[in-house]
């Protein structure tokens, strides 16, 4: 019986014990990976001084040539913005070495000073470094060929209209101080280039075409950072004035008549036939080119081996960077933002821009191996070919890619047009630009054929190709060594 009580007993101190740690201890784990940031600590040395306020007037020259986590310690009032408060809590900080005795001294002057704790900011591993926006008033714009910018920094707007602003001035900034280095050595092609983008800013800017005017300057600055023509192939050279004669014919009387069924098919590929033969120096007869013998064979392109290979070496670390990269960062975003209505991007004006971006930042990833950059896109976008071609076209949803990030483009072209931008550049890198070209005339010609010949196959030809060739000219101008 005293057995039987004591068992019952010790049963109950258990459950009771039990109990007590269900309902004290925490029961819940979450696997969160974060890093301790001490703002203003510009060295990483645990310490304010003299040396973090060298750094930060090297920083103020040019915000853009360091890394992003430096540019992210100096936004200390957390606005997203380096604006003249952040300089100006620093240097007090810096001369001070203390945070409590910067405190001290400010609120002497009844001024206010963070909290000490207020310099330091825990940042998870899944978290994108973003850099803040340049509101500071800079001296580049003084010699600036952007002669709108000082405008654009002071004049008065709110919302979304007023984000706008301070981004065309960043930019502007960013675009201006990269001019000033490349400036002396352009080739006359590339200030040539670079002079008719700039008044075309100018004129964005008269019509107050504040978005189109960031896209613009951000193309600039993608130009001035990563392109160079020097050694570039003439034929690469040529590629984007055969673009825009083929985006002039999509906009053409000629190309309205055709898809109005008053002109034929064949008048509009003589066209491109003529634009192939005076641009690229490539005779083709489209009505009778011969399709490649299996696009999705990529051994008929490349060595099959070496192409898997580079796709290989993507790991997860480099498509989370990628995809943290394409969900956060803010020039990527605004350049993806650009849509318009279903099957109005006739000319992909959507659609380059971002891409160029994004093989920037796979760029960086791959540490300047563009075989590996286009590897690791690649992998990226797949599309499952092999059940997508079983279904009937009419049956296909807008969007049919296995997308695992942001994307490009209007929702109809899903992840087609970015595919045919990296495949096709990278072919660029595996054979010749030459026959990247020819193989994607034979294959968009093919696809026109099996589309049955009709207005709209004709218009996706030809933004295929114009597709194709933004990628060849990118991905072999781009120069690795202007990004370090």
């Amino acid at each position: 019986m005293k057995i039987k009580i004591l068992g019952k007993g010790l049963f109950y101190l258990l459950l009771l014990a039990a109990a007590a740690v269900y309902f004290t201890l925490p029961v819940n784990r979450v696997n969160l990976r974060s890093r301790l940031v001490m703002l203003g600590d510009l060295n990483s040395d645990n310490m304010w001084d003299s040396r973090d306020a060298a750094l930060l007037a090297a920083f103020v020259e040019n915000p853009f040539g360091g890394p992003a986590d430096t540019a992210y310690k100096t936004d200390v009032n957390h606005n997203g913005l380096l604006d003249g408060e952040d300089v100006m809590l620093l240097e007090t900080l810096y001369a001070a070495g203390d945070p409590y005795k910067a405190r001290e001294k400010m609120e002497a002057k009844k001024k206010s000073f963070p909290f000490p704790r207020d310099f330091f900011r825990y940042v998870p591993e899944t978290e994108y470094v973003q850099r803040p926006v340049v509101a500071i008033t800079h001296k580049a714009e003084e010699t600036s060929p952007l002669k709108f910018l000082k405008k654009a920094r002071t004049e008065k707007a709110r919302g979304y209209r007023a984000a706008l602003l301070r981004e065309v001035y960043s930019e502007g900034i960013r675009f201006s101080l990269a001019h000033a280095r490349r400036s002396p050595d352009l080739d006359p092609r590339e200030k040539a280039y670079g002079d008719a983008k700039i008044k075309r800013c100018a004129a964005l800017w008269e019509k107050k075409r504040h978005y189109e005017l960031l896209m613009e300057i951000t193309g600039l600055t993608e130009d001035a950072e990563t392109l160079t023509v020097k050694g570039q192939p003439a034929f690469v050279a040529q590629s984007l004035y055969f673009r825009d004669h083929l985006r002039a014919l999509l906009e053409s009387p000629l190309y309205k008549d055709y898809t109005a069924g008053k002109k034929p098919a064949e008048e509009v590929l003589k066209v491109i036939e003529k634009y192939a033969l005076e641009d690229m120096k490539i005779k083709a007869d489209l009505l009778t080119l011969e399709p490649p013998r299996d696009y999705l064979e990529l051994k008929n392109y490349a060595d099959r081996a070496k192409w898997q290979y580079y796709k290989s070496t993507a790991s997860r670390k480099d498509f989370k960077r990628l995809l943290l990269f394409a969900q956060y960062d803010r020039r990527y975003l605004r350049a993806a933002a650009r849509t318009t209505r279903r099957l109005e991007d006739a000319p992909l004006e959507n659609h380059n821009l971002p891409m160029v971006l994004l093989f920037r930042e796979a760029l960086a990833i791959k540490e300047g191996n563009k075989l590996a950059a286009v590897g690791l896109i690649d992998e990226a976008v797949r599309i499952p070919f092999s059940w997508v071609k079983a279904i009937p076209r009419d049956k296909l949803p807008a969007s049919v890619a296995l997308e695992n990030f942001l994307l490009p483009g209007n929702k109809e072209d899903g992840s087609d047009k970015s595919r045919h931008w990296n495949v096709f550049g990278g072919i660029s890198l595996y054979k010749s630009p030459e026959e990247s070209l020819r193989l994607a005339l034979a294959r968009e010609v093919a696809d026109f054929r099996e589309g049955g010949r009709t207005p709209k196959a004709m218009t996706e030809f030809i933004r295929d190709t114009m597709a194709n060739l933004n990628g060849i000219y990118y991905v072999v101008s781009l120069n690795p060594g202007l990004l370090k």
